[in-house]
């Protein structure tokens, strides 16, 4: 089989396409045969080496491929030779085989294409377990969506409508990027191209939901918007950080919590893949549901070959991908 093999982290990629023997499962484990792999922000980090759970080394790239069950290890349950699944394994994806273990493997829905489900982990999960176990949102309630139109933040303005938000802001770096985003749940837009946004989105914010600010913001961009959308934060209002892709990593002065008893909390998927299996189980069922009744759209996707993969990196790495990179070995 083929697979992209990285022999040191770091930036040049130190990496190349490798044959090697085709991958036995042990025991709790399964293979499949890769039909998409998705190309994720994360895959870079873990490369360059700035990735909390570092790899051995020589190892495979690639976060949560899609594909069909070849061959199952001993003691495996619920899935067969054949299974159309989402492998939520850490690294593998970029090559021909990979192995996963059998409670990280989701079960795909009739219907759901191979690049459609290669969108959904990494964003849909990250943005479904801010939302559900970290926010706790409830029906009626206001939510801010900052990095709207990036991956985490389509599927959050999905997912908060689908989870019954009465009114969903997207947060965008210009009007121009708010283009299409109605489509997916937002109903109105924030600014952050505006000078002084530790004023300014708060203004924003008020001024689009009747002099109020919202109970809940989902953050993967940090920096200034992360300061305005504190102040921006309801009574009892709850921010998510999800990452920090505006480059600062921003400090709090933690008597404002105290002032407005509002909750800071943060989000690494990865970790509740490792503790809480169950619960990202149920995450998946309740996304797959949603995508079968029609409530969510996959992000937009471009395929590329596995020989192109530091091409693909490097576009992901420049914000130069135009859609969801996908590997299609």
């Amino acid at each position: 089989m083929r697979a992209v093999r990285i022999y040191g982290l770091g930036t040049p990629y130190k990496g190349e396409i490798a044959n090697m023997p085709a991958l036995e499962p042990g025991p709790g484990e399964v293979a499949i045969r890769v039909e998409a792999a998705p190309v994720n922000f994360v895959d870079i980090i873990t490369i360059a080496g700035g990735y909390q759970f570092a790899p051995p080394i020589p190892y495979t790239p690639g976060k949560g491929p899609v594909g069909v069950v070849t061959q199952v290890g001993t003691g495996t349950q619920g899935i067969a030779p054949g299974d159309r699944i989402l492998a939520m394994a850490e690294h593998g994806g970029f090559a021909e085989m990979a192995v996963a273990g059998v409670t990280s493997c989701y079960k795909l829905p009739d219907g759901l294409s191979f690049t459609d489900a290669a969108t959904l982990c990494v964003a849909f999960d990250t943005a479904w377990m801010s939302l559900r176990e970290q926010a706790r949102i409830k029906a009626g309630e206001t939510v801010l969506v900052l990095g709207a139109n990036g991956a985490v933040g389509i599927a959050a303005l999905q997912l908060a409508k689908a989870m019954g938000a009465l009114k969903v802001l997207a947060g965008v770096s210009g009007p121009e990027k708010f283009a299409g985003l109605e489509s997916l749940g937002a109903d109105g837009m924030i600014d952050l191209s505006q000078d002084n946004l530790r004023d300014k989105l708060r203004e924003q914010v008020h001024e689009l939901n009747g002099g109020e600010g919202v109970d809940i913001v989902i953050d993967p961009l940090g920096g200034d918007a992360f300061d305005g959308a504190v102040r921006a934060l309801n009574w009892r209002g709850r921010l998510v950080v999800v990452g920090f892709a505006a480059g600062r990593i921003p400090k709090i002065q933690t008597n404002y919590l105290m002032l407005k008893n509002i909750e800071l909390s943060g989000i690494q998927i990865s970790d509740y893949r490792r503790r809480e299996p169950g619960l990202l189980r149920r995450c998946y069922e309740e996304l797959f549901s949603l995508y079968a009744a029609g409530e969510l759209k996959p992000l937009a996707t471009t395929t590329m070959k596995l020989e192109e993969w530091k091409t693909a990196l490097e576009m992901v790495a420049r914000r130069q991908a135009p859609n969801k990179l996908i590997l299609v070995p």
